[in-house]
């Protein structure tokens, strides 16, 4: 019985393989497989047939996917054609930072320039070397090969004492500074890792401040609900771009407008900026909307100083909250309703921080690199911190402030460039909590240029230094407990704020070449390839649609240490630009929820009323076309190049040793700081 059932099965099989191909043209093309082989083909004596069968039908497709990868090749020739002539127009149009660096950090300018000619003289020493018969195969060379009887020439005689130096004078001191970044570098993981961790659990036991009791409804009537008196500051210089969106963002805010006076803080020394923005307010109070402009004679203190002299008005002492907006921010019409309940019957909370979100987060890959930073930054060093420590460093914008606790803590002080970070570690000292709502959205924009993005780290990175060395007696004599005033020195600032951008410099840029010099100093694979990899995939995770980017974020990062470090020499030592305040440059990019913010209401109370959004596109078009467009340029980046030809430098020289990892890294780091160097991340700087 078993056979006639196997005779049946094999009538219902087909015989060979087919495939259909389909091919519009040669370079858009198919391939189906419409079934698996039979046992036929196999058993049957038409084996052979079915093979030649097959194996045309192998060739044909091994064709078809020459062609391909024949066609991937030749896009090779346009793309370095187009590189090419993008570096030549940089060339030649002569915008450098040389001046600036030079005024700026001499120092440092001179140091990195001095190792890129020692490398490229080094490089032709040992091309020459190796040529005459040196090996470079082991780190550790046989000095018994460096017997001065066993020389031949004048050239062996230099170059084996340059070994003896080498090995007696440079290779001691260069491990012993590697060993020490590699620790730092370790203990620094560690701490990303922690921060990790303490995320996870967050979101296992789904985590999350809770008001003690929800705002009602404006519409039900009910007037006992909580809407105390809140003042709104919008704090902004010279910012063209984005001052209609964060007005009308926050004028359409759902709080009663009786509790509620918004300030506009113009800081502008342009005249038709100020007028732009003098007509907006007053568009605004028209409406019913209880808005106020002021406008400064004397700057001082920038953004510090600006708040500082809203504060000082008399009408302030009514008002009990403080919410804060940059001239790029656009909160939602229930940001308020969301932050401001974590307030009531919890007297010791002192600053309610919100999450930023980015409207042009996939504008470029630098926007694409930095919402991976901010994501990491909000998802898990914010959240974790507030969570557990109830202490993070206020980010100056997209938050409210206790007024009690601001007046408590000394107010704003104009002392440093990060007077958000000031005050926040000002109030901690004095006791007062801080809660950060990670579900608390607040829309902004990222810059878009490599200049405006470089300027805006380079504040962020030199700040912090200036303020530890003024706050660090006060930490020590402050009240807190002994912990809370380790975590503020040790991990607050000097593990995330100094460590981190010193051995991501000096270990990645500076010692990993030299290493390639002097190989008797070495840096294991892992240190150079698997850890940065990891704490990058780290990093990568809160956003995940971001993991096609994980190698360019690892080398960007790379490359902006020399921003980062060169801040932090600054501050920490108060060099002349330490104490640079530029703003960002806003591009004024709206999402189709800010074109709804800025339409003008015709009736105040239906603010949120649906508007004719196609009309308003139509308006804001011929805006720009009658404003005179500026004219775009790129910079070249000195320091970045010659960073760039450094690493290339000791990427060649580490092919004669045959270091693998080491070299694709340094060949990689290298491209991506010549990249960067020449400008060819982000928008074109408009002037």
């Amino acid at each position: 019985m078993a056979a006639p059932s196997f005779n049946w099965w094999r009538k219902d099989t087909h015989r060979g393989t087919p495939v259909v191909v389909k091919m519009e043209n040669p370079n858009n093309w198919s391939m189906v497989e419409l079934e698996a082989p039979s046992e036929d083909d196999f058993l049957n004596d038409g084996v052979s047939k079915g093979r030649n069968k097959n194996a045309k039908q192998l060739t044909w497709v091994l064709l078809l996917k020459a062609h391909r990868a024949a066609g991937c090749i030749t896009s090779i020739a346009p793309a370095t054609f187009f590189l090419a002539s993008a570096v030549r127009r940089r060339l030649s149009a002569g915008r450098t930072d040389t001046e600036k660096a030079v005024r700026t950090t001499p120092r440092f300018y001179s140091c990195i320039k001095i190792f890129l000619w020692v490398s490229i003289l080094l490089l032709g020493f040992e091309v020459a070397a190796y040529f005459k018969g040196w090996e470079f195969g082991a780190p550790d060379l046989d000095l018994g090969y460096l017997n001065p009887f066993a020389e031949k020439g004048l050239f062996d005689w230099v170059y084996s004492r340059w070994v003896l130096i080498r090995v007696g004078y440079l290779a001691p001191p260069l491990q012993f500074l590697a060993n020490a970044c590699i620790y730092l570098f370790l203990v620094q993981s560690l701490d990303r890792l922690v921060l990790c961790l303490g995320c996870f659990w967050i979101r296992a036991k789904k985590i999350k401040p809770v008001p003690k009791q929800t705002i009602l409804d404006l519409e039900s009537g009910d007037v006992d609900g909580f809407f105390p008196m809140v003042l709104v500051q919008i704090p902004m210089c010279n910012e063209r771009e984005v001052y209609q969106q964060s007005i009308g963002a926050v004028c359409n805010l759902n709080w009663p407008k009786s509790k509620i006076l918004i300030q506009v803080l113009d800081d502008s020394d342009d005249p038709t900026t100020q007028l732009l923005i003098k007509d907006e307010v007053h568009k605004w109070k028209n409406e019913g909307m209880n808005i106020v402009y002021r406008h400064r004679v004397i700057r001082d203190g920038y953004k510090a100083g600006n708040l500082k002299s809203a504060m000082n008005c008399s009408y302030v002492k009514d008002y009990e909250f403080v919410a804060i907006f940059d001239a790029d921010f656009q909160p939602n019409p229930d940001f308020l309703r969301k932050t401001v309940p974590h307030f009531k019957d919890n007297e010791e909370l002192g600053l309610v921080q919100a999450r930023w979100s980015f409207v042009n987060k996939d504008e470029n890959l630098l926007t694409r690199l930095q919402h991976v930073n901010l994501a990491f930054h909000f998802e898990v060093e914010q959240q974790v911190n507030g969570i557990f420590l109830n202490f993070f460093g206020f980010n100056g914008t997209a938050g409210v402030w206790r007024i009690k606790a601001l007046e408590d803590s000394g107010g704003w002080l104009e002392r440093t460039t990060v007077e958000d970070m000031d005050i926040a570690v000002r109030a901690h000292l004095h006791g007062w909590k801080m809660i950060f709502l990670n579900d608390v959205e607040c829309q902004c924009e990222l810059p878009e240029s490599y200049e405006a993005y470089r300027k805006q780290q380079h504040r962020w990175h030199s700040g912090p230094m200036q303020l530890f060395r003024l706050c660090l007696p006060d930490i020590i004599k402050s009240k807190i407990s002994i912990w809370k005033k380790a975590n503020i020195i040790f991990l607050f600032f000097l593990l995330r704020k100094l460590i981190l951008p010193f051995y991501s410099f000096t270990l990645f840029c500076i010692i990993l070449p030299m290493t390639m010099f002097v190989p008797e100093a070495t840096l294991p694979a892992w240190v150079v390839c698997y850890i940065p990899a990891t704490m990058s995939f780290l990093n990568i995770l809160p956003s995940p649609k971001s993991f096609p980017f994980l190698v360019p974020y690892l080398l960007f990062e790379n490359t902006m240490s020399v921003t980062k470090f060169n801040a932090m020499i600054s501050g920490l030592f108060q060099l002349g630009s330490a104490y640079e305040w530029v703003v960002t440059k806003k591009s004024g990019r709206s999402s189709e929820g800010d074109l709804v913010s800025l339409i003008e209401p015709k009736d105040p109370q239906r603010a949120g009323s649906e508007p004719d959004l196609e009309k308003l596109e139509a308006q804001m078009k011929e805006q720009e076309k009658k404003m005179k467009k500026p004219k775009k340029h790129n910079r070249i980046y000195t320091k970045e190049l010659m960073l760039a030809f450094l690493l290339l430098t000791a990427s060649a020289r580490s092919l004669l040793s045959a270091q693998g990892i080491h070299f694709y890294f340094l060949l990689f780091q290298g491209l991506s700081f010549l990249l960067v160097g020449f400008d060819l991340i982000g928008e074109q700087i408009a002037t």
